[in-house]
């Protein structure tokens, strides 16, 4: 009797073991030749609340998620400063700002933008007027060096004012919940939760049997305000998930596991690049010192460990000044060392007029492209839109991208 239950004892210590090890593994760190410390920091949260500007009839707020407006305050009889301060600094100079506003009377009424010293207006603001988002006329924009300020014919009728258009949790859950609606072989999971308690979805798309499957990885909104980034996401997806023979085809052979919100905080909170942590998440691509990557590596190394699937592509969808495809040099000994060549051949060959930018270097802080390049020895790209690049063209480069893609995987390399 004693040697049975010693026997089992020892059972469940091995497990405990076991699991212990996997857990462990699933969490390895990846090493970078310029660490960033990902320890969480403060950061300001705003006040939530409706502005009156009493003897304008004037009115600003900031309650609804993805707004970024830290006070309101009049100058005149005409103007009104929007003072706008991020979450928290040292932080890339890339002034996010959003709110509603309206008026008691028709009238047009002028706002100047201001940001503490070390930062500047980037983005040109989009007006959201009748569910429509549209820029605003360039007419209406009026710069004194690093001054700006917009004219908007006020009424009753709120004019939601934004530096991007707005993409919040419940966005992303309407978007991707529609999308993947009649289709049997997306799991929609989660990789756990974010400090607010926010869910970091995950799709997980194959055909078949998901044994043995090469995973690519596709994620986006690292940064809360890189929206274009995330339409190429979307174009991207949409086009893996379109029911064509191509598709079809590669479904069966590889694994799509894709994160379409990586950063619920940052993005409902109206942040302009960190977490509720007040970090930038792609740098913390090494040591998982911050809950949302810490959940994402470990979905996605469980997930390869567990159906014995080789990670061996990367895509990480960002926004920036101009559309740009950030690689690694390092290509040789690679999962796939003449991706990335036939890739961009492939987009200059169906895209009119387009020649690919692409900027390459190794990756030295700990960002996602260089966590599956070291991490994993698969190929890791940063796929970069621009800020005012146009809905019609990141739609398209979306799709011929997710497309060479397939028939690179498919037809060329092979797994």
């Amino acid at each position: 009797m004693k040697k049975k239950y010693h026997l089992q004892i020892c059972i469940v210590i091995l497990t405990l073991f076991f699991g212990l090890t996997k857990s462990v593994y699933a969490q390895q760190s990846v090493s970078f030749n310029s660490p960033v410390n990902t320890r969480t920091k403060p950061i300001e949260l705003q006040l939530k609340k409706t502005y009156e500007l009493e003897k304008a009839g004037v009115y600003a707020s900031n309650e609804f998620d993805g707004a970024r407006l830290s006070d309101f305050i009049l100058e005149n009889d005409s103007t009104a400063t929007v003072i706008i301060k991020p979450e928290n600094s040292p932080i890339n100079n890339s002034g996010y700002y959003a709110f509603k506003t309206w008026s008691s009377s028709p009238k047009p009424f002028y706002f100047t933008f201001h940001y503490p010293k070390g930062y500047k207006h980037r983005y040109i603001p989009k007006l959201k007027t009748n569910n429509n988002w549209t820029a605003i006329d360039p007419a209406f924009i009026y710069r004194k060096d690093s001054i700006v300020t917009i004219k908007l014919n006020l009424s009753k009728e709120p004019i939601l004012v934004a530096a991007q258009e707005i993409q919040s949790s419940t966005d992303v859950k309407n978007w991707y919940t529609n999308v993947v609606a009649d289709k049997e072989y997306v799991t929609v999971k989660s990789a756990g939760n974010s400090v607010l308690g926010k869910n970091i979805p995950v799709l997980d798309i194959y055909k078949g049997d998901k044994k043995n499957k090469k995973i690519i990885v596709l994620l986006t909104r690292q940064h809360p305000p890189e929206t274009t980034g995330y339409y190429a996401f979307q174009s991207f997806l949409e086009t893996i998930l379109d029911g064509s023979e191509l598709s079809d085809v590669f479904l069966k052979t590889y694994r799509i596991i894709a994160f379409p919100i990586a950063n619920p905080d940052g993005v409902d909170l109206g942040h302009w690049r960190h977490n509720y942590g007040g970090i930038d998440l792609n740098r913390d691509w090494s040591v998982y010192n911050q809950p949302e990557i810490k959940q994402i590596v470990k979905f996605i190394t469980t997930a390869s460990d567990d159906d014995e699937g080789d990670i061996i592509l990367g895509l990480d969808f960002h926004s920036t000044t101009k559309d740009v495809f950030y690689t690694n040099k390092k290509r040789d000994n690679t999962s796939m060392p003449n991706f990335i060549d036939y890739w961009f051949a492939g987009l200059e060959r169906n895209i009119p007029g387009y020649k690919v930018n692409e900027s390459s270097g190794n990756s030295q802080e700990p960002v996602s492209k260089g966590w599956f390049l070291y991490g994993h020895n698969a190929v890791g790209i940063t796929y970069e839109i621009g800020d005012a690049t146009p809905k019609e063209d990141i739609e398209i480069k979306g799709q011929v991208s997710a497309k060479e893609m397939m028939k690179i995987l498919v037809y060329i390399i092979k797994p």
